[in-house]
C-alpha cells in the first residue's frame, strides 16, 4: 500500500489543564429526564423580565414544554400574553409545575401527555388545541432525545429508529397536523443544535437528526413563505436541562459546558437565556426573517 511521506512525532508530553466543575455529579436513568430531580434546578424564568404584549392572545404549541428549554419558552411566551399548549411524554410532575406557573402569569395552559413518535398523537394535540382555544398561531417543535455512544458500532437499529422518529419524524408529524389551521402571520420554530454544524463524536445519530432539522427548517420555509407563514430555527449550545443528566455520566455532568461540550464562555447556558431567541422569532420583531437559524451557543463560531 502506498503511503505519502510524513514526519513522525518527536514524542509526547503531559499538560495539566484546569476544568471548571459546574454541577454536582448526577445521572438519571429515565430518558429524557425529570427536571424536579435536578440539582441545581435549571433557571427557566427571568424575574427581571417585563413583558410588552408581543404575543397578546396568541396560542402556542410547544412540544416538550414541560421542562428545559421548552419550559423557559412557555414562561416567556406567557409573559408576552400567549396561551400555551404543552405536548409532553410522561413527566407529569414537571408538566404540572409548568402549568401552574403559566397560570400564575395570567395565561391558560393545556397539558397533553403522549408520544409524538406516533403520527396520530400529533393529530390529537391539534384537535384538543382547537377544541379549547379555537386557533393555533405558533408551533414550536422542541422535544428531543439523545443517547451517548462512543462508537457508531454501538448504535443499534432500535436506537437509530427511536432517535430519528422522536427528533425529526415528529417534527414532520406536528407540522402536517398544524398546517391546515395556520394562516398568514403564523410562525413555526424548530429546535436544532450546535451539533448540526459542529457534529459530535459521541452523539452521531442525534447530530444527524439535528442536521436534518436545520435542512427541514430551510426547505419548509421556502414551501410556506408564499402563504405568509414564517419558519425559523434555534440551534442552542450546551444547556442545563434534564436531557443532560439523562444522557451523560455523573462524571461528565460535573464539567458540562466547561469540559464536556466546552464552549468559549466556559459554562453551560440556562434555559431562560435561550428563550428570548424563540420570542424574537415568534414575534413581529423578526417579520423579515424566514428560513434562518439563531445560535445562542456560548460563543461557538459556526458556519451556517
Amino acid at each position: 500500500m502506498f503511503l505519502y511521506p510524513v514526519y513522525k512525532s518527536l514524542g509526547v508530553k503531559e499538560q495539566c489543564t484546569e476544568v471548571k466543575l459546574l454541577f454536582p455529579p448526577q445521572h438519571q436513568d429515565f430518558h429524557p429526564g425529570f427536571e424536579y430531580l435536578m440539582q441545581p434546578r435549571p433557571i427557566s424564568h427571568n424575574p427581571y423580565y417585563k413583558g410588552s404584549c408581543k404575543l397578546k392572545d396568541k396560542v402556542a404549541i410547544i412540544t416538550g414544554g414541560d421542562s428545559g428549554i421548552g419550559r423557559a419558552v412557555a414562561y416567556l411566551f406567557a409573559q408576552e400574553g400567549a396561551d400555551i399548549v404543552i405536548p409532553y411524554l410522561c413527566e407529569h410532575e414537571d408538566a404540572n409545575e409548568t402549568k401552574n406557573n403559566i397560570e400564575c402569569l395570567g395565561r391558560k395552559c393545556l397539558l397533553i401527555p403522549g408520544d409524538l413518535k406516533d403520527e396520530e398523537m400529533s393529530k390529537v394535540v391539534v384537535e384538543k388545541t382547537i377544541e379549547q382555544f379555537g386557533k393555533i398561531d405558533i408551533l414550536v417543535n422542541n422535544h428531543a432525545v439523545q443517547y451517548v455512544q462512543r462508537s457508531i458500532l454501538d448504535i443499534t437499529a432500535e436506537q437509530l429508529d427511536t432517535t430519528f422518529r422522536t427528533n425529526i419524524y415528529a417534527y414532520f408529524f406536528m407540522t402536517k397536523a398544524v398546517l391546515p389551521y395556520l394562516k398568514k402571520g403564523s410562525v413555526i420554530i424548530n429546535t436544532t443544535s450546535v451539533t448540526s454544524y459542529e457534529g459530535n463524536k459521541n452523539l452521531i445519530d442525534y447530530s444527524s437528526t439535528k442536521g436534518a432539522i436545520t435542512t427541514f427548517t430551510r426547505s419548509l420555509s421556502q414551501s410556506l413563505i408564499s402563504q405568509g407563514i414564517r419558519v425559523n430555527g434555534v440551534a442552542p449550545g450546551p444547556i442545563w436541562t434534564p436531557l443532560t443528566v439523562s444522557s451523560f455520566s455523573a462524571e461528565e455532568v460535573e464539567t458540562f459546558g466547561s469540559g464536556t461540550s466546552k464552549v468559549p464562555m466556559n459554562r453551560a447556558g440556562q434555559p431562560f437565556e435561550i428563550a428570548t431567541s424563540y420570542l424574537f422569532l415568534a414575534s413581529d420583531d423578526s417579520s423579515y426573517m424566514s428560513g434562518q437559524i439563531l445560535h445562542p451557543n456560548g460563543g461557538t463560531m459556526v458556519s451556517s
